[in-house]
This record gives C-alpha cells, structure tokens and sequence, in this order.
C-alpha cells in the first residue's frame, strides 16, 4: 500500500479523492479535539482504501476539503467504513448537514460475529491482524503543528488496519449470513437526525425530579438558553451553567438578576453581567411545558413490580443463552429496557419484537413471557425448553 505523505494543499487532495471514488470502500477516521468546546476541533483526516492511504491537513491554509466532503456524503457508490465512528459522523455533520453514506461500522459488525459488547480497535486490530498497535500517540494535542512522523504513523495506521480488517470481516458476515442484521443499525447510525443538537430539546439530557409543567417549562427555557450560548460561544455546555445548578434554578427561580450569586454553582458576576440578564430573560419568557411535551411514564423504565421484575430476570437469562448459543453480542440483540418493557406487557414499537431480532430472539422471548418456554438443565448447560402446549 502506497502511504501519501501529509497532503496540505487542495490539488493534492482533490487529486486522492479522484482515485479513491473509484474504490467500492474506504476506510476513514478523524483525530479532534473537543475538551474546551463545543464544536469538535476537526484536527486530521485519514483515508484509505485497499491501494493508497493519506492523512489530510484540515488545518492547512487555504486548503479545500470540498472534494473530500461531496466523496464522503455525495458519493452513494462508494461505501465509508469507520470504527466506532459516531464522533467522526458528527464531526462530518457539522461541516455539511449530512452524513456519510454508505456506511459501515466495524465495531458493530463485530458485535453481529460475536467479538464483544464494544470492541475496542486496538482489540479489533489483534483479533484480525495479530498486530500490537502502539498506543503512545494516543493524547496527542492534534491541534499542534507540525505534526512529527510518529503522530503520523500512528494516525495513518488506523485506517490501513482497518482497510485490511473490512474485508475479512465482510467475508464472515456473508459466510454466516449475519450481513442483513447490520443493515437496520448502519441505517441508524447513518441518520442525520442523531447528530443535530435541537435546543429546544436539550433539557431532555437534564435530570429533574418533578414533573410539574411550569418547572419543566422553565428548564426547557434554561436548557435552550445554555445549548445557544455554548454554540455562540464554543464552549462545552458546563463551562456556561452545570446541569445541577439549571435543575435548581428551574425549581427555584430567582425574582431577579441579583438574586443569582445566591445560587449554588454561580458566581458574583452573574449578578450583573450580561449572560446573568439572558438567563433571566429565558426565565422571564418560559411557559408550563405543553401536555403533548410532558414526559410520560412510558419514558422512564417501567414499573414492573416483584412478578415482573423477575420475568425481567429471566428474559435477561435467556438473552444471554441465545447470544452464547448464537454467538452475537447481546446488546445488538437486546437492551435491558426492551426487556423490562416486554416484561411489564409492552408490545408496540419494540425492537426485539422486530425484524430479524424477533427472529432470533424476540419469538422466544414473547413465548417466555406468556408461559410458553422455560428452562432445563442439560449435560451441565442451562438450555432453553418448550412447554407442551408451545410443542
């Protein structure tokens, strides 16, 4: 494999994106920094496929990423492999308003082969290539310039692995059929919608306890006003206000701005200073959140009581005897809250009961739950058993 050295003008790279369009894949990965903002800090940019591989400069000056987006988010004829590739999806989104696509995600896949929860690349790297990856650029400041040939060596070596490891995985999952399982989850992955911060629904990550509308309402308010100020000022969202302290104030909310230095996490300042006057205005316009808003106990775990919490055991028992007996990862089968929604009698919109998950667990999970599958002890090996009536 042919490895580019560090390309930094826009000729060069229009001239890479040329080639690898031509290419049924590509492997990609992206080093970024995001500890003091908001917006991840797009750092470098590896490519590859089976023939040439190159890092990007996104730094450079002048440089023109334009070939390399419209080959990652235009292109449908060429598929975008990554690993555990979410950050980099978002990332991508940033810049367009897209995603990649088509997409393959190599840590889910491994999950389908049943190589682990989340394994992790270096993992991934051993298992497929027996190769020790060198780890010792791992916290490097990517942002800095010029980057040494270690830091290049180990930022390259993510995507020529990968574009060696794609392929052999590939030829399992066909050899075992498994390749129709992952369609639903890269289709997920690939949604542009997972990677849009909506602030008028960032108080959803906001832990409260009420569910009364006005209390709501004003941490909606507050939840939008933070996500704005961090966007504008790009900065992570705990550097403007802690989670903690807009749950107080939306319990309690000062009557005026020189109340705030009385609250718990807020400095002097914001009793006079202009961020402390647009946090109060956000107060002032907040209304009761609306019924069609409110939370519904359907969005907390549901209550299953004594009986159900132990059917809830067993569907847990089982699904870790079908991922042994089928050797899958048992978090692509099933989540914990899909099996304590089955277990407390929810059937609608859940995804064990859909797809090739009803197939492969699902069926037997619903025949558990109505009495129609138990359990049995043989040669040692807890196995799964039909009741008569189900036989």
């Amino acid at each position: 494999m042919h490895i580019h050295d560090l390309i930094e003008d826009s000729a060069s790279l229009a001239n890479l994106c040329t080639r690898l369009a031509q290419s049924s894949f590509i492997t990609v990965d992206t080093e970024f920094m995001r500890e003091n903002s908001y917006w991840p800090e797009l750092c470098l940019i590896q490519i590859a496929d089976e023939n040439e591989a190159a890092a990007i400069d996104p730094l450079a000056t002048g440089i023109d990423l334009t070939p390399l987006l419209d080959l990652m988010v235009d292109n449908a004829d060429v598929l975008k492999v990554f690993h555990a590739g979410g950050q980099d999806l978002e990332i991508v989104y940033n810049m367009t308003g897209k995603t990649p696509y088509p997409l393959f995600d190599t840590q889910v896949a491994a999950m389908a082969l049943g190589q682990g929860e989340q394994i992790g690349y270096s993992n991934l790297v051993d298992a497929y290539l027996g190769i020790q990856v060198d780890k010792g650029a791992r916290f490097t400041d990517w942002s800095r310039r010029p980057l040494d040939k270690r830091q290049l060596d180990y930022a390259i070596a993510d995507v020529t692995h990968l574009s060696k490891i794609f392929p052999k995985m590939l030829a399992k999952l066909k050899k075992t059929g498994r390749g129709d399982w992952l369609n639903e989850e890269m289709e997920r992955l690939a949604n542009p919608g997972n990677y849009y911060n909506d602030p008028d629904l960032a108080w959803r990550r906001l832990r409260i306890n009420s569910r009364k509308a006005d209390v709501l309402g004003r941490l909606k308010a507050l939840g939008r006003w933070r996500e704005l100020e961090a966007q504008n000022k790009n900065l992570p969202r705990g550097r403007i206000v802690k989670d903690e302290t807009l749950a107080d104030i939306a319990s309690h909310p000062p009557r005026k701005q020189s109340d705030l230095p009385k609250v718990r996490g807020l400095s002097g300042a914001w009793g006079g200073n202009d961020i402390g006057a647009r946090m109060m205005v956000a107060l002032s316009e907040a209304e009761p959140l609306a019924q069609d808003e409110m939370p519904s106990k359907g969005d907390r775990k549901p209550a299953l009581g004594k009986d159900g919490a132990l059917v809830a055991d067993l569907l847990k028992l089982l699904l870790k005897i079908r991922s042994r007996d089928i050797s899958v990862a048992s978090r692509l089968l099933a989540r914990s809250d899909d099996l304590e929604a089955l277990a407390a009698g929810q059937r609608d919109n859940l995804p064990v009961l859909q797809g090739w998950r009803y197939e492969q667990f699902g069926r037997d999970a619903l025949a558990l739950v109505e009495g129609r599958l138990g359990f049995t002890v043989r040669g040692g090996k807890l196995k799964m058993t039909r009741t008569e009536e189900e036989a």
